[in-house]
């Protein structure tokens, strides 16, 4: 497995594009993305579990039902989501994208992002379409990236480089995410190509489970999303007999999508809202995996914690607190905790009580970009990850006045 350039445009067949087309005040951000398969791909997607869901996750539902699509049209700076013609304006922007690259409309995934309850004016989409479709490029990754941002500060994409059946194939993927991130698939756009053959079902398959245990287990700031989405578009052209079934070849696609998917979740929490360390909660000694994804998610999800790291303060029993809380069948009385970076580890707490450690190596430790809160419930085997960020006062200034 070897991380490769190219993001989303890294697999065979695949090509994108970013433009300003007016949805958005400032001209100098792009606010249209365009990714295209030169043929057919199969498709996959999960969408947020909130109830009240923007209206192109409605109609993407209903293009891929087939489980085939070619094409993802995605628009930043408005969510299309609780507006009375919301279906309507997702229908009209699949339909315009798909004449542009003379396809179906039913074969068109489209996404929005951005403020929630305002009108979508199709006018600005119509009017860049035609410039968008002209300007794909296999190098325009980079442009898709920036183009469904909205509060990010930073692109996000990767692609990595393996082979099945002895063939050299490809995947990459952007992703934008920032805030209303927190665990219940999904909430962030993340959009995935593969030049890998794979059946449909075999394909929702490993999308499927694979969330369980990445972008479920990312916590920004407790908001689960309206709109958000992952889609993966698999397109064949590797070369590869078409993974219809377990066996080593699905393995190693599982080995790839993981990967993918953990580098953007990392992405997604390091670029939370005004946040400014990357949080990673890593549990192990559980008596199970749910287990220690109930625990890893609570401690992740801790707002006094969240404020302790922003201020590299040690205080260990919010650590304590939130696995109390967090409904885990844990034996408090056998949790051990520690802080890892870059500037070393501490152990702060043992057996479930405190220990004596050194305040000043602890806030060294604490004041580095990354934050490892490590977590042995001394219960079993089982594991798991989950990321997050501190929460600051940046934060609450972003999100107060987040629509002007």
């Amino acid at each position: 497995m070897k991380i490769i350039n190219g993001g989303v445009c890294a697999a065979k067949g695949f090509a994108a594009n970013g433009i300003h087309c007016g949805i958005r005040k400032n001209r100098t951000k792009r606010d249209l993305a365009l990714v295209f398969s030169e043929k057919k791909a199969s498709a996959a997607a999960v969408y947020t579990t909130n109830l009240v869901k923007g209206a192109p996750l409605t109609v993407t539902k209903r293009h891929i039902a087939d489980g085939y699509a070619q094409a993802i049209i995605c628009n930043s700076g408005n969510a299309n989501t609780c507006n009375a013609d919301g279906i309507e304006i997702a229908e009209k922007m699949s339909a315009l994208c798909a004449d542009a690259l003379k396809i179906s409309a039913n074969d068109v995934v489209v996404a929005s992002t951005g403020v929630i309850g305002q009108p979508l004016d199709l006018g600005p989409i119509a009017t860049g379409i035609p410039s968008l479709s002209q300007g794909l490029s296999p190098d325009g990754g980079e442009a898709a990236a920036e183009a469904i941002m909205t509060t990010d500060t930073v692109k996000k994409e990767i692609a990595v480089e393996f082979e099945i059946d002895g063939k050299v194939c490809h995947m990459g993927g952007i992703a934008k995410g920032s805030g209303m991130i927190h665990p219940n698939m999904a909430t962030m756009l993340v959009f995935i190509t593969t030049d890998v053959a794979i059946a449909p079902a075999m394909l929702q398959r490993a999308l499927s489970d694979d969330i369980a245990k990445t972008f479920n287990m990312i916590s920004v700031d407790g908001d689960t999303s309206t709109n958000d989405n992952v889609v993966v578009l698999a397109n064949g052209m590797a070369g590869n007999t078409e993974i219809a079934e377990e066996g080593e070849a699905f393995d190693v696609f599982m080995q790839a999508l993981n990967t993918v998917n953990v580098h953007l979740c990392r992405m997604i929490a390091a670029d939370g809202e005004g946040a400014t360390k990357l949080l990673e909660c890593k549990v192990s000694g559980a008596a199970d995996e749910n287990t220690a994804k109930t625990v890893a998610k609570s401690v992740i999800c801790s707002s006094l914690l969240k404020a302790a790291m922003f201020g590299a303060d040690a205080n260990w029993g919010r650590v304590l607190c939130a696995i109390g809380y967090s409904g885990a069948d844990v034996d408090v009385e056998k949790v051990d905790v520690s802080f890892v970076s870059a500037k070393g580890e501490i152990a702060v707490c043992k057996n479930g009580a405190g220990i004596e450690f050194s305040e000043e190596k602890a806030k060294e430790i604490l004041l580095e970009k990354e934050i490892d809160i490590i977590v042995s419930l001394g219960d079993g085997n089982g594991e798991a990850t989950a990321w997050g960020c501190d929460l600051t006062y940046d934060y609450v200034k972003i999100n107060g006045d987040y629509r002007t």
